[in-house]
């Protein structure tokens, strides 16, 4: 019989705040005779919240008390307890993430997630998992189309490029659906800086449809450009986020999800929500981008928070290794082991990527050189091999008998990433990598 994990899966977004509740069934893939390979055969949604509006105090800070308010409430709807869960994330999107309380905000809400949780943002992470929460990489590998997924949200568009069920790109892009906020007059409320000039709308000014259907074309403009429907410009580099390589990309599909995809194949008056997203979600509908063939998500606007409580937990190989470690480990930075010079007092992953094949005395030097490196304190190891156990035990034999080390494998981590690893789940061990990206 298999076990399982408790997974949460928190998503506080520009617009909405959103939680979800999963059971992650735990199975042994390998035959009665073979080393166990465990993986997580089954997800199963147990709780969904509502869709609140994500909290603010004024236009630029996040109202922790109100939102940890919210969550609280959640929980007790749910009927959980902090402590039963095992996994998850929580997830800051969007312009949310760019207020200047978003990490006290982490902070806040991380204690609702049990002894094992990540908090997290960034645009690549947010992009893998809305793009699996809506099922665009199931349906890549079932057709075997390429898709490009665009979770639009309030107030960023987090893209992947998807070949064969396997995302192999990913991207983020300043257009969503509360870039410009009004009341119910037509006054302007909000105006995100990332729309300076690019249009005269201002705070106190009384906007028309044709003025949200002017910007709303304006943003859909430099999605096509992405998937090569539109000839680039500077419009598309001005909108890309920090970090995100907006080549044009080739693909067979286009797949949304996010709350403006609410929008696309439904009438929504336009100044349903105080904000641009229904004529975003319009003048989507009537771009070059639904031309051709297109498909919703099998989740639109839950796309990023089944994403982050069903999708974000992996477990590693089951030959690991580990002694005198205490688990849960949270927010262990990565290091890739032979290019970093510099010496770091607080632990870190060491990464080692491609080994080649692990003979005897090869495994024997390079835990050589690892005990030679880090001189003092835990030795935490992460490779891509199956070649944990036999590292591990190398490492121990010339280590200290009271050092901790831990030495993982089947993982393969993305640069200036976090890792998390949880309690033992049979002969692997639940992880969670991520990012810690906010932007100023």
């Amino acid at each position: 019989m298999g076990e399982s994990l408790l997974s949460v899966g928190l998503d506080v977004g520009t617009t909405s705040t959103q939680m979800i509740l999963s059971k992650l069934n735990i199975e042994n893939k390998a035959g009665a005779f073979s080393v166990p390979e465990m993986e997580i055969s089954e997800r199963e949604i147990v709780y969904k919240s509502e869709v609140h509006f994500t909290p603010l105090r004024g236009a630029d800070l996040v109202d922790a008390e109100k939102l940890r308010t919210i969550i609280a409430d959640e929980y007790k709807k749910a009927g959980a307890e902090r402590t039963s869960v095992d996994t998850g994330a929580i997830i800051i999107t969007g312009e949310t993430s760019r207020k200047e309380n978003a990490d006290a905000v982490l902070h806040e809400l991380s204690d609702f997630a049990g002894d094992f949780v990540v908090a997290t943002a960034g645009p690549d992470l947010e992009s893998v998992l809305a793009a699996k929460g809506a099922g665009a990489d199931k349906f890549s590998e079932k057709t075997g189309k390429t898709v490009l997924h665009m979770d639009i949200g309030g107030g960023t568009s987090n893209l992947a490029l998807i070949k064969d069920g396997r995302i192999v790109k990913t991207g983020c892009l300043n257009v969503g659906g509360r870039l410009v906020k009004f009341d119910e007059a037509g006054k302007v409320t909000y105006v995100s800086p990332v729309l300076r000039g690019l249009c005269d709308v201002c705070v106190g000014d009384h906007i028309t449809e044709r003025t949200v259907e002017d910007i709303s074309k304006l943003l859909v403009s430099a999605l096509e450009m992405v998937c090569a429907k539109r000839g680039e410009t500077e419009l598309l580099r001005k909108l890309a986020t920090e970090g995100t390589d907006m080549a044009p990309v080739q693909a067979d599909v286009i797949s949304f999800s996010g709350g403006v995809a609410d929008c696309i194949d439904r009438d929504v008056p336009w100044r349903q929500y105080g904000d641009i997203g229904p004529v975003l979600g319009r003048e989507i509908r009537k771009s070059l981008l639904c031309s051709e063939e297109y498909v919703l998500g099998e989740e639109t606007i839950r796309a990023t928070v089944i994403g982050a409580g069903c999708h974000s937990a992996q477990l590693s190989g089951s030959t690991v290794f580990y002694q005198n470690i205490t688990f849960p480990l949270k927010n262990i930075p990565v290091v890739k082991f032979g290019e970093s010079a510099k010496l770091h007092e607080d632990a870190v992953f060491w990464s080692i990527e491609d080994f080649g094949l692990p003979d005897y005395s090869r495994v024997a030097a390079l835990a050589d050189e690892i005990v030679n490196r880090v001189k003092s304190g835990p030795v935490y190891i992460c490779v891509e091999r199956d070649m944990a156990k036999a590292l591990g035990q190398a490492v121990a034999m010339k280590a200290a008998k009271d050092r901790p080390i831990l030495c993982v494998d089947r993982i393969k981590l993305l640069p200036e990433s976090y890792m998390d690893v949880g309690e033992p789940v049979g002969p692997a061990l639940p992880v969670v990598i991520k990012t810690l990206v906010l932007s100023n």
